[in-house]
């Protein structure tokens, strides 16, 4: 995994391409006061969650990152027309112009979340200021939402540590698949690697400030369908495994299937347990030793799987999986 000093070589941080994130800039400003205006400011209860359990359908949740923006109402049409929910990781700074669109997607049944006000790295900032960029989202996301906070953050960029974690004091939410839609803006190819690379448990990160990427997500939910996909959102998606704050999550893996009993072959005896003779040693004899156990040798280590829906190993500085690098 790349650290996040690695992560700006990668050019999404330039100042060049913030009009890209704030909401489409003037164009997405434009657009954004043509949105239908915002409800009345009352609260607002989303819908109760899917009664779906992950451990037993093949769940996968699509992630939305960096809007609202100019496409969001369209893409929130698609989603509608096809019953599949989704997780807005949202900017700051986005929500005001497009907070009729925040208040749908809370209507609708999406799960509105926490993607910094500003997309900075938050590696280089302070932990005050990390708090500053969280809190101003929260706020901004519960008023144009009706009421509702979000539970979930993702660091712009895949970049955190133990100090953003403990700053963040959310879960922090990564992903499985990057589609990498924010360098490759051709919806065909987004489409395509949006349908053929999630596996069950998956993350799939997606933004819907881009129109390549709205316009690819019709075939991309009729593909996962065809796979046999149920659309959550992560918290759906995390039901019964409690997250804690601070730590980082890139997929729920479902637990291993049971293993099958192996049957005799067909006309074998049946097997009887052996049961020692009357009055046959069940030790070894004096002046015998046991067989033992191997010993590791000085310095060997055992490895270790990680439990169904266990955090991401944690390091000093976490990037992306895969070491690519989200706007």
């Amino acid at each position: 995994m790349a650290s996040a000093g690695l992560l700006l070589a990668g050019g999404c941080g330039h100042a060049a391409k913030k009009d890209a994130r704030t909401a489409g800039g003037t164009a997405g400003r434009q657009m954004a006061a043509r949105q239908r205006p915002a409800p009345p400011p009352v609260t607002q209860k989303p819908p109760p969650p899917k009664p779906v359990d992950c451990d037993h359908v093949k769940c996968v949740a699509l992630t939305f990152d960096d809007g609202p923006g100019p496409y969001t109402g369209r893409l929130l049409d698609t989603l509608k027309a096809h019953d599949a929910h989704a997780t807005f990781f949202m900017l700051g700074e986005n929500v005001h112009p497009f907070s009729g669109l925040v208040r749908r997607m809370v209507v609708e049944g999406h799960e509105v979340a926490n993607h910094s006000w500003s997309h900075p790295q938050l590696t280089a900032l302070s932990p005050a200021a990390v708090r500053s960029q969280v809190k101003r989202t929260q706020d901004a996301i519960a008023t144009a939402s009706g009421g509702v906070r979000p539970t979930l953050m993702r660091p712009p960029y895949g970049a955190t540590n133990k100090q953003v974690g403990h700053a963040v004091a959310m879960p922090l939410i990564m992903w499985s698949v990057d589609t990498l839609d924010w360098r490759y803006r051709n919806a065909a190819r987004n489409a395509r690697v949006g349908v053929n690379e999630p596996k069950r448990g998956g993350i799939v990160l997606f933004h819907d400030i881009h129109k390549p990427s709205v316009d690819s997500i019709p075939k991309v939910l009729e593909g996962l369908k065809r796979r046999g996909f149920t659309f959550v959102t992560v918290s759906e998606l995390f039901r019964g495994k409690p997250l804690k704050p601070g730590q980082s999550y890139s997929e729920s893996v479902p637990p291993a299937p049971p293993a099958a009993p192996s049957s005799p072959a067909p006309g074998s005896p049946t097997p009887t347990p052996s049961t020692p003779e009357t009055g046959a040693p069940t030790t070894a004899p004096p002046g015998t030793s046991a067989p033992e156990s191997p010993t590791p040798s000085p310095g060997a280590s055992t490895p270790s799987t990680p439990a169904p829906g266990s955090p991401a190993p944690e390091s000093t500085t976490t990037g992306p999986p895969g070491g690519s690098v989200p706007r």
